[in-house]
């Protein structure tokens, strides 16, 4: 268990361009014939009014997290705490392939709009699950490369008719509601840098905003507004700076390159805004936090000097102009990967004896911080989960007092959290009723190395890491006796401490939803849906799903009858790149949407068997080739397939592939055989000797383990 800790984070993705960028709206091609649904009329009339009024029309889901704030709190209360018990499945929606899951589905008078793999998109009845149109974007199959964890994406905007979503290969689409025909799109990010999009958009002011992901290739992070009637580009901020000598866009821009040291520019610097937003309508204030570094090392990418703004920060913009406001930067000059782009929840607090508009976050460092949300002062800030990267923050400055040494000056650096972090991107809730925050926890560590021999190579990882750390066999220090797991915290944000837990039973878990029913509700590992109350804890009811559940639940009304909807599908990072499954390690289904009521009768299919596991080839490489091929293979293609090969469930298991498969190796890594697929050809950056390598590599994998499986 200790091992796989020892890898995270460390694969290295090879990428090929893919053109130019443009940022103009275009004209949507051809699509799939549509049919419209009367209900969904009501789209028509969302924005902003309906959004900032949310709580008067709760049998809506008409934004990410419901409201601009993003508490994730419903107030409709007809499934609670007394009949909770009585829940069922009411229906479901099966989507092609086993990708995961991690949207947030929206709905606007009776009609579900939800996002599949890939970025399809979905409208549903939301009544009875009736598909009443789709609409795929097409996106490039080989586009696959440029992301961490597969196809995923967390979900869409809606607006005045439209639905907006941003795509893997970089587009921001705009889809009418009512039909499902593609209004414009633009593309948001340059095709020949390994830009991606798997964050939801919000819409502020009228205007549609996106961030992208990317930073360990790395990219040049930044966030963008566009008009929500046109495409039209309103404002774009930049998280990082770029090369000095060609001007800096803003002040902002300026002021951070101060903090920056080197030829920074030329690595990209990282920065990204790959999930958050927050929105307070009031001050007309929009808030995004921004991702780690490019590359991970300070020492590679600033010369080892300065805070590097705006990395790992929590940064407030004007929603009209994309002016910057303030910032709060949770890891100054990061080193480890704590990115500050976990989401971002706004309430108004009583502190001290004072009412206080706050913006909450339980960072990925382990920090829960509570700011002011009009001046960004740091209000009060506690560790959630156990941290060794820094001995607290200094209430004065908002600065971490001792942080942890810089691993470039030393061989290996154990830290908690690690770089999968104390909380991920999994959606927290705020409870106005109990006044508890409910937050999916993680307890993880890390060893961090510097890599002497480091070489910053275009269109791959560049974390900056010892290799040694990522191959088989190397000798490491021994790690601390520290614990690993997970759990559900209920934490008070004002005392700052944690009022109970839940244990979880895997390490990667779900989002959460809480109602005035005194209902907590989340999806876990262990493949079940689980309802608890939100006052203590105690579980009222679960039923098992088949596979873990990695987003958060919505709940909505239609005709009088509440329902509670959450999209299925184990993936993401730890599942798809440590190869880690659903407990007992279950066939996984496809993905699915689940929905659910008082009295639901509705039954899943029975889960699929498992394949029969074929005998391997037998091992006739020399040792030598079959490590050559291990160090090949956990730089290159472990980010999809698992660590030492073994698959979280997501992606192919290659310890188990058919004699078909093992006859056509070569034609599938080098020629690109299964493109169509997602797998791309490596040729660019795989000799045929190297492919053989990696083949030896995975025939020994599997004549390791294959006997075991057979028991």
């Amino acid at each position: 268990m200790v091992r796989v800790f020892l890898f995270l984070g460390v694969a290295v993705v090879f990428l090929t361009a893919c053109g130019q960028d443009h940022n103009t709206a275009t004209t949507p091609p051809e699509h799939k014939p549509v049919t419209a649904h009367p209900a969904s009329a009501g789209a028509a009339a969302v924005d902003a009014r309906r959004i900032i009024h949310a709580d008067d029309e709760p049998q809506n889901w008409l934004s990410h997290g419901r409201t601009y704030g993003e508490q994730r709190y419903s107030p409709l209360d007809r499934i609670n705490d007394k009949n909770a018990a009585r829940l069922g499945l009411a229906w479901y929606k099966e989507f092609p392939g086993r990708h995961g899951l991690e949207a947030t589905p929206l709905v606007v008078d009776g009609v579900l709009y939800t996002t599949a793999p890939w970025n399809v998109i979905h409208a549903l009845d939301a009544a009875s699950g009736r598909e009443l149109w789709q609409y795929d974007p097409q996106v490039p199959r080989t586009r696959l490369r440029y992301s961490c964890c597969g196809p995923i994406n967390r979900g869409l905007a809606l607006w005045r008719g439209r639905l907006y979503e941003g795509t893997l290969d970089g587009r921001l689409i705009a889809v009418d509601a009512a039909t499902g025909k593609l209004v414009w799109q633009v593309q948001t990010t340059p095709r020949d840098q390994p830009y991606s999009i798997t964050g939801a958009p919000r819409v502020v002011d009228g205007k549609v905003v996106i961030g992208n992901s990317g930073a360990e290739y790395p990219v040049r992070g930044y966030v963008t507004a566009y008009d929500a009637e046109t495409g039209k580009q309103a404002w774009r901020f930049y998280t990082v700076p770029g090369n000095p000598a060609d001007g800096f866009e803003s002040d902002a821009m300026a002021m951070a390159a101060r903090t920056w040291h080197g030829d920074w520019w030329r690595y990209g610097g990282g920065g990204v805004v790959w999930d958050s937003f927050a929105y307070d309508p009031k001050l007309n204030l929009l808030y995004f936090g921004t991702g780690n570094g490019g590359p991970w090392s300070r020492h590679a990418r600033s010369a080892g000097r300065g805070d590097n703004l705006f990395i790992c920060s929590i940064v407030a913009v004007d929603a009209a102009t994309g002016k910057y406001v303030w910032h709060y930067q949770t890891a100054p000059g990061d080193s480890w990967d704590y990115d500050a782009t976990q989401p971002l929840v706004l309430a108004d607090l009583k502190i001290d004896g004072r009412q206080r508009r706050v913006l909450m976050q339980a960072s990925k460092n382990g920090f829960f911080y509570v700011l002011d949300r009009k001046t960004g002062e740091l209000i009060s800030a506690q560790n959630f989960v156990p941290v060794s990267w820094t001995s607290g923050i200094d209430m004065k400055t908002g600065r971490p007092e001792i942080p942890a040494k810089e691993y470039y000056k030393d061989s290996v650096v154990y830290l908690r959290p690690g770089p999968i972090g104390g909380h991920n991107w999994k959606s927290m809730s705020y409870d106005p009723q109990t006044g508890l925050v409910y937050i999916p926890t993680l307890e993880t560590f890390f060893s961090y190395g510097n890599d002497p021999a480091f070489k910053y190579t275009e269109g791959i990882w560049n974390l900056a890491q010892d290799p040694a750390l990522i191959t088989p066999g190397a000798e490491l220090p021994p790690p601390p006796d520290w614990p690993v797991g997970a759990h559900l915290a209920a934490w008070d944000p004002v005392t700052q401490k944690e009022v109970w837990r839940i244990p979880d039973k895997g390490l990667w878990n779900g989002g959460v939803l809480t109602t005035a029913g005194n209902l907590l509700i989340q999806g876990a590992a262990d493949s079940r849906l689980h309802v608890y109350r939100a006052d203590n804890g105690r579980e009222l009811w679960h039923m098992p799903v088949q596979t873990g559940i990695i987003a958060a639940p919505i709940t909505y009304t239609v005709d009088g009858v509440q329902y509670i909807a959450v999209s299925a599908g184990w993936g993401g990072t730890w599942a798809t790149i440590i190869g880690a499954s659903p407990v007992d390690n279950p066939p996984l289904p496809n993905d699915r949407l689940l929905v659910f009521k008082l009295g639901g009768g509705a039954q899943l299919p029975p889960p699929p068997s498992r394949p029969p596991w074929s005998r391997p080839p037998p091992v006739k490489a020399p040792p030598q080739e079959v490590s050559k091929g291990a160090v090949l293979y956990n730089k290159i293609c472990y980010a999809c397939h698992g660590f030492a090969a073994v698959s979280g469930g997501t992606f192919p298991d290659l310890r188990r592939m058919t004699p078909e498969t093992h006859a056509r190796f070569k034609d599938i890594v080098l020629g690109g055989a299964l493109a169509a697929n997602g797998m791309d050809s490596f040729d660019d950056v795989l000799s045929k000797a190297d492919a053989e390598a990696i083949h030896a590599y995975l025939i020994s994998r599997a004549n390791q383990d294959w006997q075991q499986a057979k028991k």
